[in-house]
């Protein structure tokens, strides 16, 4: 996994609708938080809610599912999520999330407009979710994960 001063790979994803994105297209708008999930995945189901929370501020935030689109509409209805979804999908070999070294998921970077990673995080780290938060004005608490 890529840490903060990095420079973030380049990729080309489809977005739910079939429509391509680069990473260069999303940062020509400004710096974003990419946040990498999988519909399965317990702690992304914990996190997402939150996320969602901050999309409607400063930070833009581009989630990226590594299931398909069908799943992964399912997963944004049944969570209220609306933010921005690109697919990175197992038929392509995951190539962002390989390409950014990803072996957990939730995993966050957050990507200035300049290609540089500023902060990672990798599965649920409350400090993580908090930080981001206060920095980009969901000042809310965040509880902490307890798997089981």
């Amino acid at each position: 996994m890529f840490s903060p001063g990095s420079k973030a790979p380049e990729f080309s994803l489809r977005d739910l609708d079939g429509a391509p994105q680069t990473l260069a297209e999303i940062l020509s708008r400004g710096r974003v938080l990419l946040a990498f999930y999988k519909i399965s995945c317990p702690v992304c189901q914990f996190a997402f809610p939150f996320l969602q929370r901050i999309v409607d501020g400063p930070l833009p935030i581009v989630a990226i599912s590594q299931d398909d689109a069908g799943a992964t509409r399912r997963f944004q209805k049944k969570f209220g999520v609306t933010m921005p979804t690109l697919l990175d999908l197992d038929s392509e070999g995951y190539p962002a999330s390989n390409a950014f070294g990803i072996t957990h998921v939730p995993s966050l970077f957050l990507v200035e407009a300049d290609g540089t990673i500023t902060l990672t995080s990798e599965g649920f780290v409350k400090s993580d979710m908090e930080a981001i938060g206060v920095r980009f004005g969901a000042g809310e608490a965040v509880p902490a994960w307890k798997a089981g």
